[in-house]
């Protein structure tokens, strides 16, 4: 998913497959490091079982982009 794509879309939450090419790694290791050290992500994440959630909004601050208004 571009920044741009996490811009416009409506979704409250982001996967790892959906950030780790912005951020330039393997969606295992978002994985990896939210299951053993959610806190030095740098940026909110829930595990809940098996499943890493990023909350869209604040990962967009996080790299420094402005949400854009889905209703553009």
């Amino acid at each position: 998913m571009t920044i741009q794509e996490m811009q416009r879309t409506d979704k409250a939450v982001l996967l790892p497959d959906d950030i780790a090419e912005v951020l330039g790694v393997n969606p295992q290791s978002i994985r990896d490091q939210a299951q053993a050290w959610p806190g030095s992500l740098g940026f909110p994440v829930s595990v809940i079982g098996r499943r890493t959630l990023i909350p869209r909004k604040p990962f967009l601050k996080f790299i420094g982009e402005k949400e854009e208004n889905a209703n553009d």
